[in-house]
């Protein structure tokens, strides 16, 4: 046998007894014999919940995603259900997305709830994500489930929870339920399921969903102006061709062009590096299929149907794809514009985004005269908005990771509504001889021209986790002075809650959960955020740089100088 941290083998060696299968025992033998590299990944911790619920790649151990550790969070979840709604009929419903052994893992957690006299509504087949978030508000559920990696790589799997709001946990119930789950042994786990509970669900939800989607995202849109719309759309493998064809189909839009080689669900994601819509490479295959139609707008889902990636022509016909914040302010902008040109916008309305999402969402608040609420990374703190404000009106919001919700009959990102509220924009674009792209340079018009960057560094493994721990130590021991000659002149630091105006040299608090998040912003309106990933192994910088823009003819140039802006930070934090 090779040798093996005898903690981690202590750990491997308690899974080797009768309340795990041959198979994974087997599985953890072979691994204490052949991979202690392996096996040490495998074990070394728990998985933990992050922005977007639990994910981890599948296999054994407790740092898997695995039968074991969702039947142990399922059976945590299950007892503080109980002690939470007592004398209650407890109800959960559950979705699944295409990646391998969802639809097997989501059956395990039915079968754990139903074993502790829960009732279960299942997703007869893969759903959207959002379609899961819509069920549980309207099956009146007290929690929700979707097995999902969002856009991992294929060897992920993942387990988000939904709460009664439709909207993912939050404090103080994450910690309470994490709390449970640690008590808990995987000999406590009850695998045997009460059939009689599991109640399977399929049209009926897809109808009420799709019908709620249109009348969310329909703004009046003429109907010849919908049939000229020329639309690309792939689901690039996922969940979304179950909904997002029909929805347009229904909503008028008939001039849609499916990536045909893209919409067959399949885990391994055959014709894409990553299914994931921020990449360009993952929209190639629309992108050529647009080009051969002569489609105005090309739209690209990740696998859970969340995420939406845009392409649009710009000033010189080209298909280009836009990037998360810009989706998310040309979004914004036209829900406050139509909502003011009925008369209906008020004071109290507000609009949601994330820390470190561009300011341009403030700068549009500001401009309609309504709040912008701004949380923490995930649609979790956005949903916790709109449940701890009842008295004010959500009119919509996003993320610059590619998600946006349109009013809060969904309580989390939602591809599917967004999508149709993409092809509303650019259909009345369009119509009145503008495009999409027109629309958004106008908005730097009118507003300012926000430009942003993302850059990930990815670390894989428990030296990657142990390097980005410092980068961050780092970051907050010996903070940037400057960037580009423009000095620093406040640092929010979402761990210590604390923001630093280095101009006063005086500190007032944050009034947002603590995050492992570090700001700096410039004397020029430059601002970083330093970030490691939630659910991924990496570290996230976001760079937005602004300036104004006196007309569209000075748009190029102005883009041109923004771009060489971004660049020069990037080489001189050394993030190239």
């Amino acid at each position: 046998m090779i040798d093996t941290d005898p903690q981690i083998l202590e750990k491997a060696n308690s899974w080797l007894n009768s309340t795990f299968d041959d198979t994974t025992q087997n599985l953890i033998k072979d691994l204490i014999a052949t991979n202690p590299e392996e096996l040490k990944d495998s074990f070394y911790k728990n998985l933990e919940f992050g922005t977007g619920g639990m994910r981890g790649v599948m296999g054994v151990g407790t740092n898997r995603i695995n039968k074991y550790t969702l039947g142990k969070n399922t059976q945590g979840l299950s007892n503080y259900l109980h002690s939470t709604f007592k004398n209650e009929q407890i109800k959960v419903a559950i979705a699944y997305d295409c990646r391998h052994n969802s639809k097997l893992f989501a059956k395990i957690v039915a079968d754990v709830f139903s074993a502790n006299d829960i009732k279960v509504f299942l997703f007869e087949d893969l759903r959207p994500t959002p379609e899961l978030s819509f069920a549980l508000k309207h099956l009146n559920c007290h929690c929700g489930i979707v097995l999902t990696a969002s856009h991992n790589p294929p060897e992920y799997n993942g387990y988000k929870v939904y709460w009664q709001d439709g909207g993912q946990l939050v404090p103080p119930q994450d910690a309470e339920i994490i709390s449970e789950i640690n008590t808990l042994d995987y000999s406590e786990v009850k695998f045997s399921s009460n059939e009689d509970l599991i109640t399977y669900i399929g049209k009926d939800i897809d109808d009420a969903f799709i019908n709620a989607s249109i009348k969310n995202g329909s703004f009046k849109t003429p109907t010849e102006a919908k049939e000229n719309l020329n639309i690309v759309f792939t689901s690039l493998h996922g969940t979304s061709i179950t909904t997002i064809p029909e929805t347009l189909k229904r909503a008028g839009y008939t001039n849609v062009h499916v990536v045909k080689e893209q919409e067959i669900p399949n885990g391994d994601f055959p014709t894409v590096a990553s299914p994931n819509p921020e990449e360009p490479e993952a929209l190639k295959m629309a992108l050529e299929l647009a080009e051969k139609v002569s489609g105005d707008i090309v739209i690209g889902t990740d696998p859970d149907s969340d995420r939406l990636g845009v392409a649009v022509r710009n000033t010189d016909n080209e298909l280009v794809l836009l990037n998360g914040n810009q989706t998310m302010v040309m979004m914004t902008n036209f829900l406050l514009n139509y909502y003011q040109q009925e008369g209906c916008l008020t004071p109290t309305d507000f609009i949601g985004s994330t820390i470190v999402s561009t300011p341009m969402m403030l700068t549009l608040a500001n401009a309609y005269n309504v709040e912008c609420k701004v949380g923490l990374t995930g649609f979790k703190w956005i949903a916790k908005m709109i449940k701890d404000f009842p008295e004010q009106y959500f009119v919509g919001g996003g993320e610059e990771s590619f998600g946006f919700m349109v009013g809060d009959f969904v309580r989390d990102k939602d591809a599917v509504t967004s999508t149709l509220l993409a092809c509303e924009i650019a259909a009345q674009a369009k119509a009145k001889g503008s495009s999409f792209y027109d629309e958004l340079v106008q908005l730097y018009v009118d507003h300012g021209f926000y430009k942003e960057r993302l850059i990930s560094m990815t670390k894989k493994g428990i030296e990657g986790a142990e390097e980005i721990k410092q980068m961050m130590v780092d970051a907050r021991e010996n903070p940037i002075k400057e960037i580009l000659g423009s000095p620093i002149v406040t640092i929010e630091d979402y761990q210590s809650s604390i923001s630093k105006d280095l101009s006063t040299n005086t500190e007032t608090s944050i009034d947002i959960p603590k995050s492992n998040v570090l700001i700096y912003y410039t004397a020029d309106g430059t601002k970083i955020a330093l970030r490691p990933s939630g659910t991924e192994p990496k570290i996230k910088f976001y760079i937005s740089v602004n300036t104004t823009l006196d007309n569209v003819t000075d748009f190029k140039k102005t883009e041109q100088e923004l771009e060489l802006k971004l660049d020069s930070i990037i080489k001189e934090l050394k993030l190239d």
